[in-house]
């Protein structure tokens, strides 16, 4: 352990507390009571936000907070809300290894890596304010939204359980009662061809009703070099429909379902290493694979929702969110991408959640509170089996989790004056989960639902139970120091559900068949928030140190008998550092907008079952945060052009940079050091507003990055040379990789 650390901490949060001081004294002499004319149409434009469940400006709440707009987003040429991950500091989101809209998430270090069902994610999700709880599905395309936010640090108070390290808003459209319909359609590199349709319409004066749909489709980035198959395609429909009832001036019902499809291929990966069985070297391109299996994938999610917002009288008002949801899933990952069925895993996930949440509002001069009830009911199943097909023998792991959750909660902010704010919150979370695994061994090839018989070997077959209760505290202060300079600081607890590991195997570990414990992490935060030069520039930063207690880690680990897995409470781990977001307005038509986050993440102690020596082992001196680069940085450029036929020209583009990145808490192959990812844009819109296009370039310069793989190696001895067989025979050291250069072409017309 260093103990140097919480000395360089102190030392980071000195820094920038000496910095938001002088930019407090320096903002008065800055500002002028009449600005130029110049200096007003160089403004920012007020950022509303809900993070804190009602309607803000951005720079009053005291919670780092960023926010992108439809209007950002498609300028940008965003598809999905894992391109958002450059433009945040201290942000991952990305694809999970091996498939096409599962979503691998962390903020700040925290998150979840193992998309397994029964696991639960460590950022929240949400639609709508509707909880998301399974990552599959979840890489949500940027389709018929109002805005994405992103709340970085525990939102246990007012967001709940499994947001500890942050939480994801998308906000769909809201209905208006006016006219309306919108198509675009898109070509681009890779034989690109998207389509997007929506509209609304009033019925009469108090219904309205919308719809949207979008169909999203390319050829892959490389192929199956065996079969033919198209790898890194995309095939996917997803669509939305909305209404909305005025009953009265003071009462708002809203329905809302939505549907999508993803029947893309299963995604190959990319050896790293000369196959041990076929003696096939690595492929030229990152993006071409080998398979034993079907490349079938078939990905489902939908769901409905109704809110009823009654504004009570001028100070309450009353929320009521009803909503059901489910998925499915049905894919095969060859984990070893070769011809030969040596690793292979073919899997289906089903899930189902029914929600309900209650809230009440109280708003007045000097005090804002909001707070409810909320109750969660869901159930996760699946099975895969992992086929060594080269010994004849398939381990298949299957069950459920039952969760039903509730927690009453409450936040309130009091103003004592025009300066100083106080917040306080807390949340009491009561779980109880049910869960039924099973593992057997069979002899042959095994796929899911296949009957062979009797197994050879019961390795895992068990029921247990388990509860929890927690309840989550928040305090934050802010100090006003004047219009344009908010300082805040701010406790804020969190914790991530335990539960059971679905892959326990209690012939190899008699303990995997015990729940695992919740996380939970203490978070202290001190920030700013800054506008300067009359509103043409704006500066947020805050500096943070977490205590993260019995951090929920996966293992797997390759045995003799196939893969032993283990959900680790690691004793203690330490999170700290910084973020930067700012934008300038330079002149009337040129902004630059910049982004820098720091993490410093590292395990105290951890505690390890090591299956193959049977022994407790503390690996806290080896074990590194995975998915979390010490360095996250953005810089970007708007330009607005004048009267350009007919229209205004927009370009802009940015450079996203990542320091080097461990992708499993142990260093290997894998590993991916720092790299720079390009994009530009330039889109035109129509004068009268109704036509508008774009030529979007991402990945300028081409750049290769590995974002996930599986890591199953063979032994090697210290000098790096294989010395036997790995899992099944193989040396299984797959990457999985992100989207190479792309070219694309947008036309639109609104009316």
């Amino acid at each position: 352990m260093n103990n140097n650390k919480p000395q360089q901490f102190r030392r980071h949060l000195c820094a920038v507390a000496v910095t938001s001081a002088l930019f407090g004294m320096a903002m008065p002499a800055m500002a002028q009571d009449n600005a130029s004319e110049d200096e007003e149409l160089r403004r920012l434009e007020r950022i509303q936000v809900t993070a804190r469940r009602t309607v803000e400006n951005l720079q009053e709440v005291p919670v780092s907070v960023s926010s992108f707009s439809d209007q950002d987003m498609e300028r940008v040429g965003l598809t999905d809300i894992t391109e958002l991950q450059q433009r945040m500091p201290n942000t991952t989101m990305q694809v999970s290894r091996g498939t096409n809209s599962t979503l691998t998430a962390y903020i700040r270090g925290i998150g979840q890596q193992d998309p397994l069902w029964g696991f639960e994610p460590g950022v929240g999700i949400y639609i709508d304010d509707v909880y998301i709880a399974r990552p599959q599905g979840a890489v949500l395309e940027v389709f018929d939204v109002e805005r994405v936010e992103v709340l970085r640090g525990p939102q246990g108070t007012l967001y709940g359980k499994n947001t500890i390290g942050g939480a994801m808003k998308y906000v769909t459209r809201q209905l208006t009662g006016d006219n309306e319909f919108s198509i675009r359609g898109t070509v681009g590199s890779y034989n690109q061809r998207d389509l997007h349709l929506s509209g609304q319409t009033a019925l009469s004066d108090t219904f309205y009703v919308g719809a949207a749909f979008a169909t999203l489709n390319r050829d892959g980035f490389g192929e199956y070099r065996n079969t033919g198959d198209d790898n890194y395609n995309k095939e996917l429909q997803t669509a939305r429909i909305s209404a909305m009832w005025l009953p009265s001036d003071t009462v708002r019902v809203r329905f809302a379902a939505d549907r999508t499809e993803d029947d893309s291929n299963s995604k190959g990966g990319y050896r790293l290493t000369q196959s041990q069985v076929t003696g096939q070297m690595p492929y030229d391109s990152v993006y071409d694979s080998d398979t034993a299996m079907p490349v079938d994938n078939f990905v489902k999610t939908e769901g409905m929702s109704l809110t009823v917002d009654w504004e009570i009288d001028e100070n309450w008002s009353f929320k009521s969110v009803t909503a059901k949801r489910e998925g499915f899933t049905d894919t095969n990952i060859d984990f070893d991408s070769t011809p030969q069925p040596t690793l292979l895993v073919p899997a289906i996930y089903e899930d189902e959640q029914f929600t309900q949440e209650f809230q009440f509002n109280y708003h007045s001069d000097n005090l804002r509170f909001v707070g409810g009830y909320y109750y969660y009911d869901g159930e996760a199943c699946g099975v895969f089996g992992t086929v060594l097909g080269l010994l004849g023998v398939t381990v298949e792991n299957g069950g459920c989790v039952d969760t039903k959750s509730q927690a009453v909660f409450g936040q309130g902010t009091y103003r004592f004056d025009d300066q100083w704010s106080l917040t306080l919150g807390g949340r009491y979370t009561k779980d109880e989960k049910d869960a039924n695994v099973q593992r057997f061994t069979y002899l042959g090839m095994k796929y899911p639902g296949q009957d062979v018989g009797a197994p050879l070997v019961v390795n895992s077959d068990f029921e247990t139970s388990a509860d929890w209760s927690r309840f989550s505290p928040h305090v934050s202060v802010s100090y006003q120091a004047n219009r344009d300079l908010m300082y805040y600081a701010s406790y804020s607890n969190g914790f991530k559900s335990g539960g059971v590991d679905m892959r326990a195997d209690v012939s190899l570990n008699p303990d995997a068949r015990n729940p695992y414990d919740p996380e939970i992490v203490d978070t202290f935060e001190f920030g700013i928030k800054s506008e300067l030069m009359n509103g043409s520039v704006r500066l947020n930063a805050a500096v943070f140190y977490s205590d993260y207690q019995d951090m929920q880690v996966t293992v797997q680990r390759a045995v003799a008998a196939g893969v032993a897995s283990q959900v680790l409470n690691a004793a203690d781990a330490t999170v700290q550092g910084f973020e930067i977001e700012s934008i300038a307005r330079l002149t009337d038509t040129f902004s630059m907008n910049f982004t820098l986050g720091y993490v410093d993440a590292s395990f105290d102690k951890v505690e390890f079952f090591n299956p193959n020596t049977q022994q407790v082992e503390d690996v806290s001196g080896i074990w590194s945060f995975a998915n979390t680069p010490k360095w996250s940085a953005n810089i970007g450029f708007r330009q607005d052009f004048g009267n350009v036929f007919n229209g205004e020209l927009v370009w802009s583009g940015n450079v996203a940079y990542r320091s080097e990145t461990q992708i499993f808490e142990v260093p290997s192959m894998l590993d991916m050091g720092a790299y720079s990812i390009a994009n530009t844009s330039l889109m035109w819109y129509h004068n009268q507003g109704q036509w508008h296009a774009g030529l979007h370039v991402k990945n300028l310069f081409d750049k290769e990055y590995r974002l996930a793989g599986y890591n199953f190696a063979a032994p090697r001895d210290a000098q790096g040379n294989i010395i036997g067989a790995g899992l099944g025979g193989e040396d299984t050291i797959v990457g999985y990789y992100g989207n190479p250069r792309q070219v694309s072409f947008t036309v639109g017309y609104r009316f």
